[in-house]
């Protein structure tokens, strides 16, 4: 589980003296930085500022965003000190693509493994700010996610439910935990690890926890001497809860984070990122289902092709009526030209004086038989349809680009997820079939 957030910092004090505390970072050994001394990174900092102020002319003076820290924390135990500040010089990476200095250092005076990352607001050429924007704090936990999942890790599962969360309780930060607490501590982990209530139990006694079974659970700690019954621990502990959770991780979200977690060592880079993006969109669109997955993407496809398949042919209705219109208008305007020259016996001194005039006529009058008319069609007509067919083209134009936008990421969820899941036989052909096309 790993939590983000970003703050503005300004040119007063040195927030970057408290990140590079040495009592905190093993006498320096876990500090690093990009394109800058972490030690005179402050200097550095703030001569950037002078230098963008001269070459674009703007000086906010002391209200001007000297940097930005951004922390990201991890749950106990589950990765080290070193690979912590690995994870925060990765994330300061890919947040910034590289153009800004950047000091990260990984502290461990906390249970909960942590990097801290101080980033210049002004780019390495000093032309351009970094400018907070709205939503940041959920782009950069996508970023951070993403991160975690290519490496395993777990995450929040619902960071908006998370929002309010005691951060010390939540990272295992606070005085020792109760009995009551600690087996709490071991159900939340039983229900994430399992798929079923068996595999539940069977998790717990795992974990060294007796199990007695009657008109209601009880468990005892290894270290306790009494049963705790299930009831006496809350209403999120109840059997119905407790059942509601583990039905709720029989879905593709927990199944593929699951397959990640187990499978990350041996997983290439590359698949890492894209089942770890392809697992970040399902649960920003709320998919838990693999039927439900399919399901989207046929409808997504279907609706694609549908819109494409009426844009075509009004595209090409379109075409005929302005042909039409073209050719109304000749015959409109040639026609008395016409009834003349037949009303006079078609007189072939007529016909040398008016010959394109004649000719266009009979033309325009071909080309209305070759679509099959028996009578002119009328001019209010053509313009009407026109405009109706035009109006109802822009609108399908509109959402062209979301709809195939649409489509193919859920054609590409799909395929992802079906790769990932499928076993490593079928994977391995999947894959041979690919590199043959």
């Amino acid at each position: 589980m790993a939590t983000t957030w970003l703050k503005a910092l300004h040119s007063g004090g040195n927030p970057i003296e408290y990140v590079l505390n040495t009592k905190k970072t093993r006498g320096s050994e876990l500090i690093d930085s990009y394109e800058c001394d972490s030690f005179t990174a402050q200097s550095e900092f703030l001569l950037s500022k002078e230098l963008y102020a001269k070459i674009t002319g703007r000086d906010q003076g002391k209200h001007a965003v000297m940097a930005y820290h951004m922390r990201m924390s991890f749950k106990p135990d589950e990765v080290s000190a070193e690979q912590a500040l690995e994870l925060g010089k990765e994330l300061a990476l890919r947040w910034t693509k590289g153009k800004h200095q950047y000091v990260v250092a990984s502290h461990t005076n906390t249970k909960n493994p942590h990097a801290h990352i101080i980033f210049n607001s002004v780019n390495l050429s000093c032309e351009r700010k970094f400018n907070d924007f709205k939503r940041s704090a959920i782009a950069l936990r996508r970023v951070s996610d993403q991160l975690c999942l290519e490496r395993g890790l777990s995450i929040i599962e619902n960071p908006a439910l998370s929002k309010g969360y005691n951060r010390d309780e939540y990272l295992g930060q606070r005085k020792p935990p109760t009995a009551r607490e600690k087996l709490k501590g071991l159900i939340d982990k039983a229900i994430t690890e399992s798929h079923d209530f068996n595999a539940f139990i069977a998790a717990l006694e795992a974990a060294g926890v007796d199990v007695k079974r009657g008109k209601q659970l009880a468990f005892k700690l290894p270290d306790s001497r009494k049963f705790c019954r299930l009831d006496t621990l809350g209403n999120d502990y109840s059997m119905d809860a407790i059942n509601e959770r583990l039905a709720g991780k029989q879905n593709l979200l927990f199944e593929i984070q699951d397959k990640i977690q187990q499978c990350y060592r041996e997983t290439p880079s590359s698949d890492l990122k894209e089942i770890s993006k392809t697992l970040l969109f399902l649960k920003e669109h709320s998919i838990t289902k693999r039927e439900l997955l399919a399901h989207k993407a046929k409808a997504a496809t279907t609706l694609f092709h549908e819109h494409n398949a009426r844009r075509k042919t009004i595209e090409t209705r379109l075409g005929e009526i302005e042909f039409l219109q073209k050719q109304n208008a000749v015959y409109t305007k040639t026609k008395e030209v016409f009834k003349q020259y037949r009303d006079g016996g078609f007189n072939k001194k007529f016909y040398s004086v008016h010959q394109l005039e004649i000719e266009a006529h009979r033309d325009a009058k071909r080309a209305f038989l070759s679509l099959g008319f028996k009578r002119l069609p009328s001019v209010d007509s053509l313009r009407n349809e026109h405009h109706l067919l035009d109006a109802e083209m822009k609108v399908l134009s509109r959402g062209f680009r979301s709809e195939r936008d649409e489509m193919i990421a859920l054609l590409r969820a799909k395929d992802t997820t079906d790769r990932f899941l499928s076993d490593p036989v079928q994977r391995h052909s999947k894959t041979h079939e690919l590199e043959a096309r």
